[in-house]
């Protein structure tokens, strides 16, 4: 990953989905309408994001975090959990570095990112040799996603994502732009021989007929997802414990409450 991550700082990385996480981190910490005074920036992208935060703590996305205990207000993990080892653990480390109710936000890859790149070259691969190697990083999916919050300990979690539909050139295009963000294939189980003879000229055969948008261009999906959650604290809202309303649900809708028994006015009675 770190070659990956240099190779890219050396070509000048394509930075446009870096840019779109930003966007969305500040319109997060816009509305939680708060000033943080101590915050830290997790990332394998140290000089992009120092820039947007230059009060902050930056420190690489190693396996263990350089990050003091509770020294922060506010962690940021950027785009580098869709490359962790051991993302619970990434986010563990973030929750002890932080305050009492401090704030974390996460924002990475995942989804439905690069799903036709993947179904093309499954695709090519088959043909070419009838079987399929690991050449994209497996991506997790939100539904899932959200529960590492909670095995974190981090409180008030909430998980969302949105989909940007980027338009290439050419199939080819797209992968060089993917080396050019330091976003290439660095799995350890990757094979390590040379792919099968053919492979990405039938790959790109296969994107072109299947995810064109015109006769000049390929679409390619990139899935961006958000975590947020705060550090527990005992000023944090707590939920009430059931039955200890005060107030029927009934009245506050100014109608009738029906019982178990009840039928309605205008139904069928059958």
């Amino acid at each position: 990953m770190q070659r990956q991550r240099a190779r890219a700082r050396a070509q000048g990385p394509a930075m446009f989905l870096h840019d779109e996480a930003l966007f969305e981190v500040q319109e997060r910490l816009i509305d939680v309408n708060r000033s943080f005074t101590s915050p830290a920036i997790v990332t394998g992208h140290p000089e992009y994001w120092a820039q947007a935060f230059p009060n902050a703590v930056v420190v690489p996305d190693d396996d263990v975090v350089a990050l003091e205990v509770g020294a922060h207000d506010l962690v940021i993990h950027a785009m580098g959990l869709h490359w962790a080892n051991d993302p619970v653990g990434q986010l563990v480390q973030c929750r002890r570095a932080l305050k009492p109710d401090g704030l974390f936000i996460g924002a990475f890859l995942g989804g439905q990112t690069l799903v036709e790149l993947r179904a093309a070259l499954s695709e090519a691969e088959a043909a070419l040799s009838g079987g399929l190697a690991p050449r994209v990083a497996p991506m997790g999916e939100i539904r899932d996603l959200g529960g590492l919050l909670q095995r974190a300990g981090l409180a008030l979690p909430v998980a969302d994502s949105s989909k940007r539909s980027v338009s290439y050139g050419s199939p080819m295009a797209l992968l060089r732009d993917l080396r050019a963000m330091g976003e290439g294939n660095a799995l350890m189980d990757r094979q390590k021989t040379p792919p099968p003879r053919d492979l990405f000229t039938q790959m790109a055969r296969i994107y072109s007929e299947h995810y064109a948008l015109d006769a000049d261009r390929v679409t390619a999906t990139f899935e961006m997802i958000f975590l947020t959650g705060w550090a527990p604290s005992e000023s944090q809202q707590k939920p009430l414990q059931p039955g200890s309303a005060s107030t029927r649900l009934a009245d506050f809708l100014n109608t009738t409450e029906l019982g178990q028994d009840a039928k309605p006015v205008n139904g069928d009675d059958k």
